[in-house]
């Protein structure tokens, strides 16, 4: 009878070990990129995001975009679609750090030019 609770006991312990092992490696490494966009784009205007190339997003009016990316170096463009021509695209390099936040607020810089500006969030304030 001990045999079999010691059995039951050593079995659970591994079990809750392999469960706080993997929660601990399930954790995408890589850092947070958010990306908001200004009203002065217009209604009928979205703010074009390509990182590395791809676009990932056309972010419209009220909304921003919010992933996860692997940490590494990244390239961030910004333009404007539907109507490109208005403007520029704008390009950045970004160093992702794992664990890291990484806010952007793409706006007009008032030469028919997207600009992509770092912002820092407050502290203990979450997007």
């Amino acid at each position: 009878m001990k045999s079999r609770v010691t059995s039951a006991t050593t079995l659970f312990l591994i079990l809750v070990f392999i469960c706080a092992v993997s929660i601990g490696t399930a954790a995408e490494p890589g850092g947070r990129l958010i990306v908001l966009r200004t009203a002065n784009f217009g209604w009928n205007i979205a703010l074009n995001l390509k990182i590395d190339g791809r676009t990932v997003a056309n972010v419209v009016q009220g909304r921003r975009y919010d992933h996860v990316l692997p940490a590494g170096r990244h390239g961030l463009t910004a333009s404007a679609v539907p109507n490109s021509y208005y403007s520029e695209p704008t390009s950045t390099v970004l160093n992702v750090r794992s664990g890291q936040t990484y806010v952007f607020t793409a706006s007009w810089d008032g030469s028919n030019r997207i600009v992509l500006v770092p912002s820092a969030l407050p502290p203990g304030q979450t997007y």
